[in-house]
């Protein structure tokens, strides 16, 4: 049977968790805190590890953290477990690399069919696998991931994608102005495959240019299906990796999936990073430049996180500018936080650029943003990324944040 590390700091809690697995069978060990638990992970090398969220000294953060610096146990599921159930808390888990959170109290149905549908993936990242590529520099997840990732696309044709909309709002009129596309991958192997774990692979294997082509496609289709379903003036935004963005062919995609939708120019924006327009900084205005001059906006994504001097900030041609999560988390409480936010709203105001907040969860950040007249926000507390048919909804029955 598998082996489970169970890591966790509450005794009543760990010794109910062995009792309910050993008596299915499970091969069990224990730890009481964060370090042990990382030693045993490195030692034993269980099959799935559930580990507690808050502990003292090491929390499950930094164990799950400290494992994926180990190659031996990078590849291991990871289950949390925690009394927390904030949505900062689940992503900011799933980002690090988590393959499932369960919040308790959970019954042992839950617990059970969580880790039994992650040990039956894990089977089937090994199954797939043969005994000399499990060998080489590359983890067994990410050689699965590649396999996975080239036959989405040459032979199910992108049909494993999907591509999800985060709601855009106006602040002052909490109307919907647009919206920012984001890509899913649901493998019939893995599940679903967050954008952390796959767009970093495919910009190593240059798969990303032909996804992203498929997503600019897709995108420029579907605002023409609204368009002709009634709605007008929504801006729908497609992020651009640096690899995309430096394609010869860049402009000329750009302007035929256009010209094919009947679009105006001006419904799609282009999102950049601060920090792939400063790796060449005279290229990136010069396309800029070119995509601003047919009409598409152009937005400047995560700012703030990266390393641009913002003598450039004047000279980029841009419309937008996004204020990254970071900087938003807690924004209302957070002095230092609060500075940096109200410079970045009074400096893009003073550019005549929009400002659009990212990540903005509660009512006390929405509540400064508001203050300091930020135009745009996004984010859970108004909606999550959204399939394409549930953000239609929201645009039919005038979803509106309230003002």
């Amino acid at each position: 049977m598998p082996k489970i590390l169970i890591i966790e700091d509450e005794e009543a809690v760990r010794e109910n968790i062995l009792d309910l697995l050993e008596a299915e069978g499970f091969e069990t060990i224990a730890a009481a805190n964060g370090r042990i638990g990382v030693h045993l992970a490195i030692s034993e090398a269980p099959d799935l590890i559930l580990c507690d969220m808050m502990m003292p000294e090491i929390d499950g953060y930094g164990v799950l953290a400290a494992l994926h610096q180990e190659p031996s146990t990078a590849t291991i599921p990871f289950i949390f477990l925690t009394a927390k159930s904030s949505k900062s808390d689940f992503r900011q888990g799933m980002d690090m690399g988590a393959d499932d959170y369960i919040t308790k109290p959970f019954t042992r149905a839950e617990l059970l069919s969580a880790i039994m549908n992650r040990l039956e993936k894990y089977a089937t990242l090994k199954r797939y696998l043969s005994p000399q590529t499990l060998t080489n520099n590359l983890s067994p997840k990410m050689q699965l991931l590649e396999i996975s990732l080239h036959r989405a696309i040459k032979q199910h044709n992108f049909q494993e994608f999907e591509i999800y909309y985060q709601p855009i709002v106006d602040i002052a009129s909490g109307k919907i102005l647009g919206a920012e596309s984001l890509l899913r991958w649901q493998s019939p192997d893995l599940g679903m495959i967050y954008p952390t774990e796959f767009i970093p692979l495919a910009e190593s294997t240059g798969l990303i240019v032909p996804i992203g082509k498929w997503v600019l496609k897709r995108v420029c289709q579907q605002i023409k299906s609204w368009r002709d379903a009634g709605i007008h003036s929504l801006i729908v935004a497609v992020n651009l990796s640096v690899i995309e963005f430096n394609q010869p062919d860049l402009i000329h995609n750009v302007v035929n999936f256009i010209s094919v939708n009947n679009l105006e120019p001006h419904d799609l924006e282009i999102e950049l990073t601060e920090s792939m327009i400063m790796q060449d900084v005279n290229s990136a205005i010069a396309t800029m430049s070119k995509l601003q001059s047919l009409g598409v906006k152009i937005a400047i994504d995560d700012f703030g996180t990266g390393y641009s001097s913002l003598i450039y900030l004047k000279n980029l041609p841009i419309n937008t500018l996004k204020i990254d999560r970071y900087f938003i988390h807690n924004v209302a409480n957070d002095s230092q936080k609060s500075a940096i936010a109200k410079a970045l709203i009074q400096m893009a105001h003073n550019l005549n650029l929009d400002v659009i907040a990212e990540g903005v969860e509660t009512e006390a950040e929405l509540g400064f943003l508001r203050q300091h007249k930020c135009n745009s926000m996004q984010g859970f507390l108004f909606s999550p990324p959204l399939p394409a048919a549930e953000f239609e909804n929201f645009l039919f029955t005038n979803k509106c944040l309230y003002v």
